[in-house]
């Protein structure tokens, strides 16, 4: 029995393979949407395992000179008191065609990671220059002097050499950035605070690791990863339903040649676990080509705001193809668990009944409605009283849950208001017709919504950033030259030389250091007219840069500001070496993951004073024959010298590509979403030819009627786009001043764009129509003959 059972459930799907398409490919795609997400997380987090397992640093202290570097005399003196310390110096540095990060370590003294490995390897050639890089690092640099080996376990961007061949490529002779300190460490040795008192010991879990800076990037990858599982998985939901109700007749006929309840569920269950598997595989084959396509920007964009050493090929791993998968079968349970629930609580005859069907979906509405209501409350209650990032995330949950759920309640009413205004039987048929099928197309509304809701909300909040960060980047890169000196030395040369030709020499120096229980880095501030005249500033104090030059005080960036709750005027910073400053301003500090604080030159030689010169902004009329005189008569490199034009290109390059990946989300769940909408309208064009065959019985011509059919479906969605609009900017104002601030520590203020949401509602438009296009075509070319059988089924 149990066999037949299959065989006659199984014979839908021959019959409709549209519809078996649909559900295959709603599923396939939302499990690749999700898993492709998942796997540009874990590939960007397995980066991060190989960048902080290189050196023994990841799990060990570490000791810094506040300068952000020491003398290497340090390393002697500490070893002969008996500490187990190895030197590590770290800096950018020409080598072939581009920049990279040099990492030098002393191989004898390193007692873990993965550069002692390495290094031991081929130890005599290490000591000879032999460097370890990634092979994309190796072929983004091109051919170098020095000998090079490809090795996976050196990030992106990084060369690994021992420490002479560093300093060297470096220019900093003598000079460390740091001391790791051994796990374990003889007893009875002399206190480091009276051993080495102007250096600072570092916890092993202090600082800003790579993975606790990008989680919030990771975070919004999820939630949009999320989101298109989700409106992909209203095709499975929608798809599931109808085949219920399709095959209503058929369960009927099983229940009464004696198939238990039991057995029929565990048919359905199984059918549904088959196709989650079948699809499952296919959607993680898309999954990891979509993951590959997006991982270059991916990439660019980690690397470019944090530093990540992300690479930009994609390795393929089991762990994230196998959550994928359960994804899938969890998204498949929830999208048919109300189908199965509802037909293991009617009686034996009462699915067979459209009635009883039609009860069920009004009750499910009421419920609908309530649990709108309910999530629209919690909504407010967090925006009132929520902190955090994770309520920041419930809140746009709950929000969009709300919004998606009201959906068929919103536009019933509208509906219904229009069947009452309407005039003539057409027009009234339309309108009823429209409010008695809207149940069967509210999953599919429903996912159109969500979808357009997401395009302008992230569209919004993506305009919003480029227009303030654009007009901030031509403040903030107002110097028309910057030069990147490699030593102290060459520090002092190029002021000497820039003395005469450039108007004015602006120096950065900074220190690295935690304000307000966060990893910072406090800068040093020359009083020019530069700063004051271009510098944006969040509610400063009166006289701000007089009192900044006169050193009464500090400047921090908005991160700081905001997650330290600072108040210019009123609160204090506490500073290493220096004590509490008054607080005198914030400024914008967008792509910056670290909190900042300013203070002005004089008050930061006078605590830091052997901190290094690590950059030069110059002032110039003539920045085209500044930078000649740099590279011919200095004889500096082109890869130490950038212009304000390519810096300010460079950035807006990894705005784009960074915003591309949610551009293309956006897209893909769009398209999902007129997956959806295509899938319930053809699905419903069969079912719905009993209600038109008596209209083509008085009159109306299947060219009509089909006509009818596409004003139908552009309506709901026009109503849909309509409804979507405030919730789509309700959504940014929530993406701009909650999940913003909560991740990344600014607020930008929101703009609109009313030409961006009319270009999205045409672009709705073309997608409702085409959905609409196949099903009215279908009852145009073949109508006639399709509404006659009607008669003859006798209905």
């Amino acid at each position: 029995m149990t066999r037949a059972a299959l065989l006659a459930l199984i014979s839908h799907w021959w019959r409709n393979p549209l519809q078996l398409v649909m559900l295959l490919v709603g599923l396939a795609l939302a499990t690749a949407l999700w898993s492709g997400v998942q796997a540009l997380n874990a590939e960007a987090r397995a980066a991060y395992s190989t960048a902080e397992g290189l050196l023994s640093d990841g799990g060990t202290a570490r000791l810094e000179h506040a300068s952000g570097q020491m003398d290497q005399a340090e390393f002697a003196r500490l070893r002969r008191a008996g500490w187990h310390v190895s030197p590590v110096i770290e800096g950018r540095a020409a080598l072939g065609t581009g920049r990279v990060t040099v990492l030098g370590i002393d191989p004898l003294s390193t007692e873990a990671g993965m550069g002692a490995a390495l290094a031991a390897s081929d130890l005599e050639g290490f000591f000879n220059g032999l460097g370890y890089a990634h092979p994309q690092t190796l072929a983004e640099i091109g051919p170098t002097d020095q000998p090079l080996r490809a090795t996976q376990a050196v990030p992106v961007g990084t060369v690994l050499f021992d420490i002479a061949t560093a300093q060297t490529l470096l220019g900093a002779d003598g000079w460390i950035t740091r001391l790791s300190l051994a796990a374990s460490q003889p007893d009875g040795l002399q206190p480091l605070e009276t051993l080495a008192p102007g250096l600072r010991l570092i916890a092993p879990d202090d600082g800003a690791e790579l993975a606790g800076l990008t989680d919030s990037f990771h975070l919004n990858l999820t939630a949009f990863g999320l989101l298109a599982f989700a409106v992909g998985l209203f095709i499975v939901h929608s798809a599931v339903g109808l085949a219920f109700e399709q095959r209503r007749a058929m369960f009927r006929t099983l229940r009464a040649l004696g198939l238990p309840l039991r057995h029929l569920t565990a048919c359905l269950a199984g059918e549904m676990v088959l196709f989650a598997l079948v699809a499952g595989a296919a959607g993680l084959a898309m999954g990891y080509l979509l993951a590959a396509a997006l991982l270059p920007d991916v990439a660019l964009t980690l690397r470019g705001l944090y530093g990540a050493p992300v690479p930009g090929r994609l390795q393929f791993d089991p762990l994230w193809a196998l959550a994928g998968l359960g994804m899938t079968l969890a998204g498949t349970a929830l999208a048919g668990a109300q189908a199965l629930w509802r037909l293991w609580h009617m009686p034996v005859l009462a699915p067979a009944q459209p009635r009883a069907w039609a009860h069920a979906s009004a009750r499910m509405m009421r419920l609908q409605g309530a649990a709108a209501l309910a999530l629209a409350g919690l909504a407010g209650v967090l925006a009132l009283t929520g902190s955090g990032l994770v309520a920041g995330f419930s809140l746009l949950a709950a929000t969009l849950l709300a919004a998606a759920l009201a959906v068929p309640l919103v536009l019933s009413a509208l509906l219904a208001v229009a069947e009452r205004m309407a005039r003539g039987p057409v027009a009234q048929w339309f309108w009823a017709d429209s409010r008695q099928n809207l149940p069967r197309l509210s999953l599919a509304l429903m996912a159109l919504m969500l979808a357009l809701s997401a395009n302008i909300g992230v569209g919004t909040m993506v305009a919003s950033f480029r227009a303030t960060f654009i007009d901030w980047l031509d403040l903030r890169l107002v110097a028309e030259v910057n030069v990147l000196p490699r030593s102290p030395s060459e520090a002092e040369a190029l002021h000497a030389f820039l003395t005469p030709r450039a108007d004015a020499i602006l120096p950065m120096q900074r220190i690295d250091a935690t304000l307000g229980g966060q990893p910072a880095q406090v800068y040093a501030m020359k009083d020019h007219a530069t700063f004051r005249d271009n510098w944006p500033l969040i509610a400063p104090v009166a006289n701000v840069w007089d009192r900044l030059a006169a050193g009464d005080g500090v400047l921090v960036n908005e991160q700081l500001y905001r997650r330290a709750g600072l108040r210019p005027g009123t609160s204090t910073l506490d500073l290493p070496g220096i004590g509490p400053l008054p607080v005198l301003g914030a400024y914008p500090d967008y792509g910056n993951p670290l909190a900042q604080a300013v203070l002005s030159q004089e008050r930061f030689i006078a605590a830091y004073p052997d901190t290094p010169i690590r950059q030069f902004a110059l002032r110039t009329s003539d920045a085209p024959a500044l930078i000649a005189a740099l590279q011919d008569d200095f004889g500096l490199p082109a890869t130490q010298i950038t212009d304000q034009a390519q810096a300010k290109a460079l950035s807006l390059s990894i705005f784009e590509r960074t915003f591309l990946i949610t551009r293309a989300l956006n897209v893909l769940t769009l398209s999902v979403a007129a997956l959806a909408l295509f899938a319930a309208l053809v699905t419903l064009s069969g079912m719905r030819l009993a209600q038109l065959a008596p209209l083509w019985a008085l009159g109306l011509t299947p060219r009509h009627l089909a006509a009818l059919e596409l004003a139908r479906a552009l309506v709901l969605g026009l109503l849909t786009m309509v409804f979507a609009l405030p919730v789509g900017v309700l959504l940014a104002q929530v993406l701009l001043s909650v999940i913003n601030v909560q991740a990344f520590g600014w607020r930008l203020p929101m703009q609109v764009f009313p030409a961006d949401w009319a270009r999205l509602g045409l672009w709705a438009s073309v997608a409702v129509l085409a959905a609409a296009a196949v099903p009215a075509l279908r009852l145009w070319r073949k109508g006639a003959a399709q509404l006659l059988r009607v008669f003859a089924y006798e209905r």
